[in-house]
């Protein structure tokens, strides 16, 4: 962002009213600003509060395609960053601006840095955030890869299946969990065993409203549907919260056919050779005809 004349004037007078802010947007819509002046700073709708435990260290910034990168510091309060919303990944991807602000005359202020939040870490009552610049999404794979199995996620831009299909996912309420991993319910008979097996399980009430788990097992046990998360939610799921269960997707070709009736959308390549095809040559005792090799 290119710097006002108002701006640098002000810089070049020798007597600034400077400070730093920060707004972070989270992916659940929640934004949160910061400031290390003593007093809130307000501009693009945004309270930036102060003395709010974060502060920023200095911040690396290149005109190549290297990544732009710094870290965030601060406390774990009750108010603004708290262990339970870090622990829920409620701040995983969150996007992250960084200004130059005069904060006598909040129109006078310069964009810093824009990116996202990195590797969060936590200890003695405090955390530490790396922020990754825009160029960190150059370093993720590019293209598609030829194989087998659909690299699609259910229910995204690719699959195009719509999860709100009837008989495709459940809203209940939780009756009994075990550490946040195990969830056991009153058997269903609307859904087969093994149904919602590599699913997801959303929280859409209470406390870990928003969190989503893995399913790894489905079954019925003792007259119980138990489900079985691959890691247990970060954040407490209380008796009565809503929950809601979405269908699995093993990724076969097979499955999105029957299972799903999406084929025409499915992104894998079920025909390619495998490697013992890729490996076999002819003998001969076989036919030798052009087909496939045994």
């Amino acid at each position: 962002m290119a710097i006002s004349q108002q701006f640098q004037t002000h810089l070049d007078s020798g007597a600034t009213t400077l400070c730093r802010a920060w707004a972070v947007r989270r992916t659940d819509g929640v934004v949160l600003g910061f400031t290390d002046h003593d007093g809130a700073v307000q501009f693009g709708g945004i309270t930036f509060n102060a003395e709010t435990g974060l502060t920023a260290r200095a911040l690396s910034q290149t005109t190549g395609l290297s990544v732009d990168n710094s870290e965030a510091v601060g406390a774990l309060t009750s108010d603004a960053v708290t262990e339970a919303d870090i622990l829920a990944g409620r701040y995983d991807d969150a996007v992250v601006e960084a200004w130059l602000v005069n904060w006598s005359n909040v129109e006078d202020r310069l964009k810093l840095f824009t990116g996202t939040l990195g590797e969060i870490t936590r200890g003695g009552g405090a955390f530490q955030a790396e922020l990754r610049g825009l160029a960190e999404a150059l370093n993720q794979a590019q293209g598609k890869a030829y194989q087998r199995p659909c690299p699609a996620v259910l229910g995204d831009g690719r699959c195009k299946f719509n999860l709100n299909t009837a008989g495709y996912a459940a809203e209940i309420p939780v009756e009994s969990s075990e550490d946040g991993r195990v969830f056991l319910f009153t058997a269903q008979p609307s859904f087969e065993e093994r149904w919602f097996e590599a699913g997801r399980l959303r929280v859409l009430t209470g406390d870990g409203a928003g969190v989503i788990g893995v399913i790894k097992n489905d079954r019925t046990v003792d007259g119980q549907r138990r489900i079985e998360l691959w890691e247990a939610l970060k954040v407490g799921v209380a008796v009565g919260d809503t929950i809601r269960l979405e269908a699995g997707c093993d990724k076969r070709a097979e499955t999105c056919k029957v299972k799903f009736n999406n084929f025409i959308n499915f992104q894998g390549f079920p025909h390619i050779p495998g490697e013992d095809w890729l490996i076999s040559y002819p003998v001969s005792g076989g036919p030798n005809d052009g087909g496939s090799l045994q």
